[in-house]
């Protein structure tokens, strides 16, 4: 009895990982979603979270997404969250969750939720743990149950090996991050996580985006260019000591992709929401997860119309 017992605790995390990747694939469908999508009446964006759910749910409110009981509200309304979901805070899986599960509520009420990856997202998947939480650890040692059978596991802490199960390529919450675009341009306005430039052109950005989700999935390999400095999750050219030729360089950009501005994450704005090169990119990391203690403040944009909600 006892024997049979230990072998349930085994398998109960790989059913829990199986029923989550048969959900993903249900309520998803295929995984693959277009990162180009028409104009609609109204967007807001929302910076980084790191496993911050108070702020999470701060941000949504604020932008007009769900009530108090964190249910959809927005109707037609299309959200977009530039990535860094994840490190940093103890929150994450609850984070996963909601937004998860308002992506399928705002698709119903006829809106969207487009959560992209950031460079914390893709740093997991490639089992960089370094900003990851005791929580963070914790709330994931659940898919630890077969590591005494897995050599690289075993090469891990045993406090750390349910995180590098989870989000490894192939993992269940790397297939979760393989949903995610790195991209995603709706009407005049692109958003990513770190920022778009020349050399992500050249490569294609549909083409860059299909083999990331690949990689995610633990179908191919990661393309080289998203380990380095120019990863579009990594860029910081038109969110940090911007200057007179990041500028140029983003307008060229922006005409290549034929939309007006480009929406960017990735480094803590201490002012909160900055447009720069004169509103052609607006920086909406604001740094409002506990960790850096910043203000919640989202983007609005109505067409031509953009502005920040929330206290400067």
């Amino acid at each position: 009895m006892l024997e049979e017992a230990k072998h349930m605790m085994k398998i109960r995390p790989i059913l829990l990982a199986l029923l989550l990747c048969l959900l993903v694939l249900i309520l998803g469908g295929s995984g693959e979603e277009n990162i180009r999508h028409q104009t609609v009446q109204r967007i807001v964006a929302i910076g980084d979270l790191h496993g911050d759910l108070q702020a999470t749910r701060s941000a949504l409110r604020l932008g007009g997404a769900i009530d108090e009981q964190d249910r959809w509200i927005g109707g037609d309304l299309v959200v977009v969250q530039t990535g860094d979901q994840l490190d940093r805070g103890d929150h994450e899986k609850a984070i996963f969750d909601l937004l998860s599960r308002l992506t399928h509520e705002a698709a119903a009420a006829g809106g969207a939720f487009h959560v992209l990856n950031g460079n914390h997202e893709l740093m997991n998947a490639r089992l960089d743990l370094r900003y990851v939480t005791e929580g963070g650890f914790a709330d994931f040692q659940e898919f630890a149950a077969e590591s005494e059978a897995d050599s690289l596991l075993q090469s891990f802490p045993p406090e750390q090996r349910g995180r590098v199960a989870a989000f490894r390529p192939g993992g269940p919450y790397a297939l979760v991050l393989a949903k995610q675009n790195l991209f995603v341009i709706i009407g005049k306005n692109v958003f990513v996580h770190g920022g778009i430039t020349p050399p992500h052109l050249e490569f294609g950005l549909e083409k860059l985006n299909d083999q990331v989700r690949s990689w995610l999935s633990g179908r191919g390999n990661c393309p080289e260019i998203i380990h380095t400095g120019q990863s579009p999750t990594w860029e910081r050219s038109f969110s940090d000591d911007v200057e007179a030729d990041d500028c140029e360089l983003l307008a060229r950009v922006l005409k290549e992709l034929g939309v007006d501005r480009m929406v960017v994450g990735h480094t803590v704005q201490e002012a909160g929401i900055t447009p720069l090169c004169e509103g052609k990119v607006w920086c909406i990391d604001t740094g409002m997860s506990a960790h850096y203690g910043g203000s919640v403040q989202v983007l609005e944009i109505m067409g031509s119309q953009v502005r920040i909600l929330g206290k400067q």
